[in-house]
C-alpha cells in the first residue's frame, strides 16, 4: 500500500479526509494551546518574581545601616520598624506632645537583657531611645550581659540624638566571671563605638547590699563588708586579684575597670564609679571611684507619695552626699533610682503603712519632685522607664510596677511635669 493512499474504501474516503484534517487541528490547536500555557505560566513566574523583588528591596530599604550582634559590639544587620513620618530613617520619629524633656536622667534596662535567655533587639532598643530621647538626655544601664551596652550606643547613633549613657557592669557576689564577660563586653563596645555618648563606667550594682544581707550584716563598714575570701586562680591570672571579696572585691573589679579603660588611650578620662543602696555605700569603694549612684526609694521607708519628695532629697543630702565630701577623692553623688510604684500583684505588699502603690501616688511624687529637683540642681535617674515583667515574676508585690509607661510602652495615666532639666 502506498504510503499516501489513505482511502481505502470508497465511501470512506470522506471521513478519512475529515479526520486526517481534525487531527492536524487537532495537532494544531494543541501547540497553539502549549504556547498559551507557556505563556500563562511565564506571565504567573513573571508576576510572582517582580513581587519578590519588590518585597525584597522594600525590606532592604528599610536595612538599618548596622546592627550589632551578641557576641562584642561588632557591625551586622537589621531593621527596625515604626519609623514615622514616612522615613525609613530612625532619626526622623514623630514626638510625643505628652511628653517633656524635663528628667535629668532616666533608669534603663533594654528589655530581653537578662542571662541566659537574652531577646534583646536592635528594633527595640532604638524605639526605646527615640522614646527616651523625649524625657532625659541621659541614661543609665546596670549590665552588660546580652550586647546591651552595644545596642543602646547604636541606637544612639542611628537616632542621632542628644544621649549620654552611663555604662554598666553587674558584679555578683562569688561570680568572677560575670564580671570578666561584662568588662570584655564594655571594652568591645568602646572599641566600636568610641565614648562621645558615654558619660562613665559603674561598676556593681547594690553589690555590698547583697553581699553583707547574704552575711546577715548590716553594716557595709563591717569587717564583713572590708574581709577578704577567695578568688579564683582564673580570675588572679587574669586581672592579678588578690583574695578577695565584699569591698575589698569590688575595688578590685574597680580598679580593674581602670586599667582596662586606661589601656584603650581613650581621647578624655573616662570617670569609673558605683551603684549601690543609699545606706550600704562602703567607704573604701566609695574613696576609690569618680562617683556614687545611690538608690534612693521613699516606698521602702514608709513614707505617703505626698511626703516621699522631700524625704528623698534629705536622705541623699544627709546618708550620700554630705559624707561623700568629707572623703579625699570627693566622688560625685547621684541619686541612681527613685520613683513611685502603681500597684502592686498582690494585696499584702499594696501599701508600705502609710501611703499606697497607685498612679496617683506616682502624679504626686512627680509633681513634687522632678521640678524640684531640677531647681536645685540634683542629678537624678528616674525609675523607671517602663514596668519590668520579670521583676513581677521573680519578685511579685511592687516590684514590677516602676515605669512611667506600661510594658507595652504606652504612657500611664500622668501627666510629666514641664521643667527643663539643668546640668549639674
Amino acid at each position: 500500500m502506498a504510503a499516501n493512499s489513505g482511502y481505502i474504501f470508497k465511501g470512506s474516503d470522506e471521513y478519512t479526509s475529515q479526520e486526517g484534517k481534525r487531527r492536524r487541528q487537532h495537532s494544531l490547536f494543541v501547540k497553539v494551546l502549549a504556547v498559551i500555557i507557556i505563556l500563562l505560566i511565564l506571565l504567573v513566574v513573571g508576576v510572582v518574581v517582580g513581587v519578590v523583588v519588590s518585597k525584597n528591596k522594600s525590606q532592604n530599604s528599610a536595612t538599618l545601616s548596622s546592627s550589632t550582634s551578641s557576641s562584642g559590639g561588632k557591625s551586622t544587620t537589621g531593621q527596625t520598624t515604626g519609623i514615622t513620618n514616612g522615613s525609613n530613617d530612625p532619626s526622623v520619629f514623630e514626638k510625643d506632645p505628652n511628653l517633656h524633656k524635663s528628667f535629668y536622667g532616666m533608669a534603663y534596662t533594654p528589655e530581653g537583657s537578662m542571662m541566659p535567655n537574652c531577646s534583646n533587639s536592635l528594633e527595640n532598643v532604638i524605639k526605646d531611645i527615640q522614646l527616651l530621647s523625649q524625657l532625659t538626655t541621659r541614661v543609665r544601664l546596670y549590665g552588660a550581659d546580652c550586647n546591651q551596652t552595644a545596642l543602646v550606643l547604636e541606637a544612639i547613633k542611628q537616632t542621632k540624638v542628644e544621649m549620654e549613657v552611663f555604662v554598666g557592669i553587674y558584679v555578683l557576689p562569688n561570680n568572677n566571671e560575670s564580671y570578666i564577660r561584662q568588662r570584655d563586653i564594655v571594652k568591645d563596645a568602646i572599641q566600636t563605638y568610641g565614648v562621645d555618648h558615654i558619660a562613665g563606667v559603674t561598676v556593681g550594682n547594690e553589690f555590698m547590699l547583697n553581699y553583707i544581707s547574704e552575711k546577715q550584716e548590716s553594716d557595709p563598714n563591717s569587717a564583713i563588708g572590708n574581709e577578704g575570701m577567695y578568688v579564683s586562680n582564673q580570675i588572679m591570672d587574669s586581672i592579678n586579684l588578690r583574695s578577695s571579696s565584699g569591698a575589698a572585691m569590688l575595688i578590685a573589679y574597680i580598679e580593674d575597670t581602670r586599667n582596662m579603660l586606661a589601656g584603650l588611650s581613650l581621647p578624655k578620662t573616662m570617670p569609673v564609679g558605683n551603684s549601690d543602696a543609699g545606706s550600704y555605700f562602703n567607704t573604701k569603694v566609695l574613696s576609690s571611684v569618680d562617683y556614687g549612684l545611690s538608690n534612693v526609694h521613699a516606698w521602702f521607708a514608709q513614707v505617703t507619695a505626698g511626703e516621699a519628695a522631700a524625704w528623698v532629697a534629705s536622705f541623699f543630702e544627709d546618708t550620700n552626699v554630705k559624707p561623700a565630701s568629707q572623703l579625699p577623692n570627693q566622688p560625685k553623688m547621684y541619686i541612681a533610682e527613685t520613683g513611685w510604684p502603681t500597684k502592686s500583684s498582690d494585696a499584702a505588699h499594696e501599701s508600705n503603712g502609710a501611703g499606697i502603690a497607685s498612679v496617683t501616688g506616682l502624679q504626686t511624687f512627680l509633681d513634687t519632685f522632678v521640678c524640684q529637683a531640677n531647681n536645685n540642681n540634683i542629678p537624678y535617674f528616674f525609675f523607671e522607664l517602663f514596668d519590668e515583667k520579670w521583676k513581677d515574676i521573680q519578685y511579685g508585690g511592687v516590684e514590677g510596677w516602676w515605669g512611667l509607661f506600661n510594658a507595652d510602652r504606652s504612657l500611664k495615666d500622668v501627666k510629666i511635669p514641664e521643667c527643663p532639666s539643668l546640668d549639674p
